[in-house]
This record gives structure tokens, C-alpha cells and sequence, in this order.
């Protein structure tokens, strides 16, 4: 799959939910592996910041990122829909503080994306695949993420609030073509009881009933509800019971649990790729979602590639025999025994390493250790595959390696290991030249990396 950006640019005006400015955000289409990033352009030197989990500053109702003296607020409802509508770069340009609110809902910008519509590039997504568990947990409000391997992104969410209005809610998304019609138009929530204590706090100044749903659960006075409305410049409502209190209806009995799973979309886009998992969560909530975000980010930063994925089981797009009819090794130098996933730009393969390779007859008999100069070879076999694909009637030509940097080692491999090699063009082919870098692991470890040239020729 490649990644995407905008088709063309567009933009949306409101006020902010917490500042009540008027605000504008523009987003523009971005080249390959921008990922998503925040630009002032109204500071001084309109500085960019990476929306990555790292950089939030604060999650109080609402997810800020920042660089220096330079924030935006309240980037989860927009972040939900880029990211659930499968954009990978994007640089959004916004006039102040914050993203404007809009309707409270990520609909608005769901709308807006289908309009202008998205554009394929040329670099190939980068997943984070899902291989355990992963699970983070607040103390503080009881609130659980767990993170499970799954082929596909998708979202369960339990809400739990002492209220006798909103107790308990259930909500889910199987599949990211849920996200447009059941998930986007899921609006923000306030009970009345928090609104003059975050007024107080200098926060939802922008608030109103047309961008959020108000929720009366505890009893007061009306002429204490009208000098909280007086309070976010609304206007006074009779309210003779409990329940939801704004005119537009919900958009679904569990609207608030679906809005609670949109926030999570968007704090989750923030490790910056495309999760392949299911994320359980129970009252789930910016604090938690960053936490989970910040653990997943700590794992990309440890190593630069995943570990490819590996299922034994499947049907394999090169077997042995292929493989042969491609390169010309035979034993005991053929070093790729299948290879299962390839593209235009990499491409993966297996080699089972067992106690009868010859090589352990020298290397060593005490402590068999499959020499290092082989694992380089092997990868170099699985790049001249890789080459060879740029061409029709590839049995015809060879590949010769020409050069080998930057060789590291770090882990032994021994009978028994399972070798999965990753090999990536590093530059587009030129005149039959083709630079590579490529990565031996075996389970999540890496235990050799190298690049490499190699030039592709036909045979006489």
C-alpha cells in the first residue's frame, strides 16, 4: 500500500473550543514521509511541529502538542479523520492557538477530505504491526488501554461515569470504513456540573450547545443554570429534568462512547503511522491515550524498521524452485530458501538456518555460528531478487555485488534461527545500479544490517 495525501488543500474556520478566538486551519497536501505536522503562521518564523506523542505538552480537556513557546490545542478531532481517512502526510497551517471546534464532531472534516479528495504517492506506507500485548494503565482514573495483535486497526471502547444520565456505554469500530458515518458525527460532551470549574480554569471559552452535548445529572437551581449560561454567553434554558439538554438530538444512543473512541483515533494517530492492532480501551481519555501513544513511539525510535511479519502458513510469492529459476547459486550457496512479501521498493525473504549447513563444519564445531559474511551474502541474494523484478524476462540477467557499507553485527545466529530479511531501495535504480540497505532479523531482534550496490546485467 502506498501513502497518501490531500488531492488539494482546504480549509476551515470557527472558534476555538477553549480560547473562543476565531480561528482558521488550512490542510495542505504533503510530500512522502511529512507525516503530520502543525504550523503557526502566526508567530514570528512560523515555527512546524511535529504531531508526534512526544510532543504534547498537556492533555486537560484536549490534546496540545508543542515546540518551544509554539502549541496547538485541541488537534484530536481533526487528527481522527486525516488518520481514519488513511492520509499519511499532511501540514495543517492554522492562524492561532487551536483548531477551530466546528460542530464539536470530526464530521466537518471528514466532510471536507472526501471533498477535495486524496492522492496516491510513490513511498509505501510504513505499518506498526501489533505482535503482543501492550498495555498501559492510569492509576489515577482507572482507565485501561490494551493493545492486541489484529490484521487491521480497529477500536473498542467502555465508557464509565458516576451519573445517573450516563452510566455505562459500549462502543466499536471493526474497520476504519466505519469511522465517516458511525464515528465522525460522535459530538464532545460537558456535564453542567464541570462547566464553571473548567470556566474557572480558563477553558471552554468557545464552548456552546451547538458544539458540544450538555448533560444535566445533578441537581440545581435555575438560577444557577442561568448564571452558567450567562457564564459561557448562551442562552438560558428551563431544565425540569435530567438527561441531555441540547436542541439537536443525538446522533446515536451511544454518541458519547463514540465520541470518546474518535478522541482515541486521533491521539493514536500521533505515533505517526498506521497501526495494524485492536485497542481495547476502558474510560479511555486523552491522559491514557497519550501514554499508550508515547509507549508505541519509544518502540518505533528503538528500531528503525519493524520486524517483518511472518506467517508459516502462508502461501509464499517466490518458493525455492522460483527462486532458482532467478539466481544462479546452487548449494551449498543458494541462501534464501522463500520469499513472502514483496513491493515496487522492498521486499522480504526466509532462510531457515538448521544444524546441516556445511559451513558449521569449520564454523565452529564446538559452537556453531553461521559466519557473518553469509548473512550478508543472504541479504544480497534477496536484493538481487529484489532488482531483478525491475525487469522483464528477469532469468536472463544477473546482479553483481559492487560495493558493502556500514556492516554491523549484533546478535549471533545459530541452528535453529528463522532469518527474515528486509532489503529497501535506498535511491531509485540509474543505468542498472542499485543501492540497498538491508536488515537481517531473527524474531523482533536485528541481528545484522548493511548496505550495499549492486548492478544488474544481462547474460551473454
Amino acid at each position: 500500500m502506498k501513502q497518501v495525501t490531500l488531492n488539494q488543500s482546504f480549509s476551515v474556520q470557527g472558534k476555538g473550543l477553549h480560547t473562543g478566538a476565531r480561528l482558521q486551519a488550512t490542510f495542505c497536501p504533503a510530500p512522502e514521509n511529512h507525516g503530520y505536522k502543525f504550523q503557526r503562521i502566526d508567530i514570528e518564523g512560523e515555527p512546524v511541529i511535529d504531531a508526534l506523542a512526544e510532543n504534547v505538552v498537556s492533555t486537560v480537556r484536549g490534546t496540545v502538542v508543542g515546540k518551544g513557546a509554539a502549541t496547538v490545542s485541541t488537534i484530536e478531532h481533526a487528527m481522527a479523520a486525516l488518520y481514519a481517512s488513511g492520509i499519511d502526510n499532511c501540514l495543517i497551517k492554522v492562524d492561532g492557538p487551536e483548531i477551530p471546534i466546528l460542530d464539536g464532531s470530526a464530521a466537518p472534516f471528514v466532510e471536507k477530505i472526501l471533498e477535495c479528495g486524496t492522492v496516491e504517492q510513490d513511498a509505501d506506507k510504513d505499518f506498526y504491526y501489533v505482535k503482543h500485548k501492550v498495555e498501559v494503565v492510569d492509576p489515577a482514573t482507572g482507565s485501561k488501554l490494551m493493545l492486541l495483535p489484529d490484521d487491521q486497526f480497529s477500536v473498542d471502547v467502555k465508557i464509565d461515569f458516576d451519573s445517573p444520565v450516563l452510566s455505562n456505554q459500549y462502543a466499536t469500530m471493526d474497520t476504519v470504513a466505519d469511522f465517516p458515518s458511525e464515528i465522525a458525527p460522535a459530538r464532545t460532551f460537558v456535564f453542567v456540573r464541570e462547566v464553571e470549574p473548567l470556566i474557572t480554569a480558563g477553558l471552554i471559552k468557545g464552548g456552546d450547545l451547538d458544539n458540544a452535548i450538555v448533560i444535566y445529572d445533578s441537581p440545581m437551581e435555575q438560577a444557577e443554570m442561568d448564571r452558567i449560561a450567562d457564564m459561557m454567553n448562551v442562552p438560558t434554558r428551563n431544565v425540569a429534568e435530567f438527561g441531555f439538554i441540547n436542541a439537536k438530538p443525538l446522533s446515536s444512543p451511544n454518541e458519547p462512547a463514540r465520541h470518546k473512541l474518535l478522541d482515541l483515533v486521533g491521539d493514536i494517530a500521533l505515533i505517526g503511522r498506521p497501526l495494524k492492532g485492536r485497542i481495547i480501551a476502558t474510560r479511555p481519555g486523552h491522559t491514557v491515550n497519550v501514554q499508550l501513544g508515547k509507549a508505541l513511539r519509544a518502540d518505533i525510535k528503538r528500531q528503525e524498521v519493524q520486524a517483518p511479519v511472518y506467517d508459516p502458513n502462508a502461501a509464499p510469492l517466490l518458493d525455492n524452485n522460483q527462486i532458482r529459476s532467478l539466481l544462479p547459486h546452487r548449494y551449498p550457496f543458494l541462501l534464501v530458501d522463500k520469499i513472502i512479501d514483496k513491493s515496487e521498493s522492498y521486499i522480504v525473504g526466509i532462510k531457515n538456518v538448521t544444524t546441516n549447513e556445511p559451513f558449521f563444519t569449520g564454523h565452529f564445531p564446538q559452537e556453531p555460528v553461521m559466519p557473518g559474511v553469509l548473512l550478508v551474502e543472504a541479504m544480497a541474494q534477496t536484493g538481487g531478487l529484489l532488482v531483478l523484478s525491475t525487469v522483464e524476462d528477469a532469468e536472463r540477467y544477473s546482479t553483481y555485488f559492487m560495493k558493502i557499507d556500514n556492516v554491523k553485527f549484533r546478535q549471533k545466529v545459530v541452528p535453529g534461527d528463522t532469518l527474515i530479511f528486509h532489503v529497501s531501495f535506498m535511491t531509485p535504480m540509474r543505468r542498472g545500479m542499485a543501492v540497498m540497505k538491508g536488515r537481517a532479523f531473527v524474531g523482533e531482534k536485528v541481528v545484522c544490517e548493511c548496505e550495499f550496490m549492486a548492478q544488474i546485467i544481462k547474460n551473454k
